[in-house]
């Protein structure tokens, strides 16, 4: 399978260190580093999301198979439906998850490296809110 042929994911978080942690830690975990980019913050360093970053993001890693994004919470996710609502396919298939979002950032870069597709992705990150810990 080519690179492109694989689901990109996009972890969008209010923190850039929290968003690029999780995407290091689904990348090694799932193998595919080049697929997965985490986004989050201000350009000052602030706490915040950005609609451009976002869709950069997804320009980076969009491919034939889509694109899943991740939130952590309140305003990622407003920024992801706004992507949603402005892109109207112009970057592929891309999907918000409703996932946990480390656990649903491992689960999904997992399932993207063995070769799900788009859909699959997206029940392997939702799927993980039912991982128990204890």
């Amino acid at each position: 399978m080519s690179e492109n042929a694989s689901v990109g994911l996009v972890l969008i978080s209010h923190s850039r260190a929290l968003a690029e942690g999780a995407a290091d830690v689904a990348a090694q975990v799932g193998g595919d580093a080049g697929r997965i980019v985490g986004i989050g913050g201000t350009e000052d360093g602030r706490l915040g999301t950005s609609l451009d970053a976002l869709v950069t993001a997804v320009e980076k890693v969009a491919g034939e198979a889509g694109t899943v994004i991740i939130p952590d919470l309140g305003s990622s996710v407003l920024t992801a439906r706004a992507y949603l609502a402005e892109d109207a396919g112009r970057h592929g298939a891309v999907v918000v998850a409703d996932a946990p979002f480390v656990e649903g950032a491992v689960a999904a870069a997992v399932a993207a490296a063995a070769g799900a597709g788009l859909d699959e992705v997206v029940a392997a990150a939702e799927g993980a809110r039912d991982v128990r810990k204890t």
